[in-house]
């Protein structure tokens, strides 16, 4: 199954359940509120939510908290097939380069939707983070 197999019926549950998320982040500081939804290879979707944090640092980014509930039920194993990252105010927004490096941790053939300028952007995640970093 490469990333690029995603059925028109899961690339639609995807982006319904990351835009479902969006409607629960916690961004009070940016106002920037973003969802995120990871479609593993075992068939399962975790959605996530940005979570802000008044020492700004503390912020953990919407990827971040699907591929974390993602791991937590799936254990180590776990693969991600896809994810969608989306935002309310519908702007360019690529996951950033901590969540780029945790998806490839977790993916390096995943398929990644996020909004781009004009309309949703797809790509492997290893075309997002091109040598990314592997131990």
């Amino acid at each position: 199954m490469t990333c690029l197999s995603l059925s028109t019926e899961d690339r639609s549950r995807l982006l319904s359940a990351a835009l479902e998320a969006v409607k629960r982040a916690y961004a009070p500081y940016s106002q920037f509120k973003v969802g995120a939804a990871v479609l593993t290879k075992k068939g399962n979707l975790f959605a996530g939510c940005n979570v802000e944090n008044a020492s700004y640092g503390l912020t953990i980014c919407a990827e971040r908290v699907a591929i974390g509930s993602a791991v937590a039920a799936e254990g180590e194993e776990m693969e991600i097939h896809a994810i969608a990252v989306v935002n309310q105010q519908k702007v360019p927004c690529s996951p950033c380069g901590a969540c780029r490096q945790v998806i490839f941790e977790f993916g390096v053939d995943a398929l990644v939707i996020f909004q781009g300028r004009e309309s949703f952007t797809e790509m492997p995640a290893a075309e997002l983070l091109p040598d990314g970093f592997r131990l």
